[in-house]
């Protein structure tokens, strides 16, 4: 009898959080189109020259003709290359150091000290010396980018690992588990999540990083590109610039919340109704 008076009331709920879940999207794609319709009509209204704010038509149409030309592709393929390739780097030295300093009193004594007083350190100060050394080119680009990325990713790795319950650890190890077992079966499992929002907020520091290094040094890329166009005053390109670092980043950023679903999925967040 309970099956069949809970059965009923089962699917109302869930078509409810569908239109719930509908409507939250609906409402914030609302909020972007009012704000391109409020920036086309800024531009248009003749209280702003066109130099200092294009209409957003225009710098559409920018993107499109660059598109076309093939000027666009090989400065976002290169951005994308520098910046995801750093951020690989990052990722994987991250999360070996941060294992490292939770196993290692010797580590943690060590970088405790570098990783206090170089994460909120701007790490772009140090872009002339790495040029100096590295080059203008991809070397010297992918060095910043690893430089500014790791820094999340090893803190949250520690912070992950040190927040397992340590009943877990003792209760593994009264059934025989031996230290590879223990970091493999449990400690870094236990630490996803930490470990992987680590790597949500290096993942856009690593575009950040890459655009800043790009209009700093020049040269091929999306920052290269909007350096360029500065300096002819072309205030279309630079603003088509700023769009398109802004679509590649949003996409990025939703492809990580994808991973991150997937991996999780054996994780209470699961449960939590998505928004990608």
């Amino acid at each position: 009898m309970a099956g069949v008076t809970i059965t009923p009331t089962a699917a109302p709920v869930a078509r409810n959080l569908r239109i719930n879940q509908v409507g939250w999207r609906a409402a914030r794609w609302l909020l972007v189109i009012a704000a391109a319709l409020a920036w086309e009509g800024l531009a248009r209204s003749g209280r702003v020259t066109s130099f200092m704010l294009p209409p957003l038509s225009a710098v559409l149409e920018r993107i499109w003709m660059d598109a076309v030309s093939g000027e666009l592709f090989p400065n976002l393929g290169l951005t994308l290359y520098r910046s995801l390739a750093g951020f690989l780097i990052a990722a994987v030295g991250g999360v070996l150091l941060g294992t490292l300093i939770t196993r290692s009193r010797v580590a943690r004594w060590f970088f405790d000290p570098i990783i206090s007083v170089g994460f909120p350190m701007p790490k772009i100060a140090f872009l002339p010396i790495i040029v100096l050394w590295f080059g203008f080119y991809d070397s010297s680009k992918m060095f910043m980018i690893v430089l500014d990325a790791i820094f999340p990713v090893v803190t949250a790795t520690v912070s992950g690992i040190l927040g397992v319950e340590r009943e877990l650890f003792w209760s593994a190890r009264s059934m025989g588990a031996n230290d590879r077992q223990l970091l493999w079966e449990i400690a870094l499992p236990m630490a996803l999540p930490r470990i992987l929002t680590g790597l949500q907020v290096a993942q856009p520091i690593a575009l950040i990083v890459c655009v800043i290094s790009e209009m700093t040094t020049g040269g091929v890329g999306l920052g290269g590109a909007m350096l360029n166009a500065s300096r002819f005053a072309d205030s279309e390109g630079v603003f088509a610039g700023i769009l398109i670092i802004a679509f590649a980043g949003y996409a990025l950023i939703k492809i990580m919340a994808v991973i991150r679903r997937r991996l999780l999925r054996w994780h209470q967040e699961a449960l939590a109704p998505s928004t990608v």
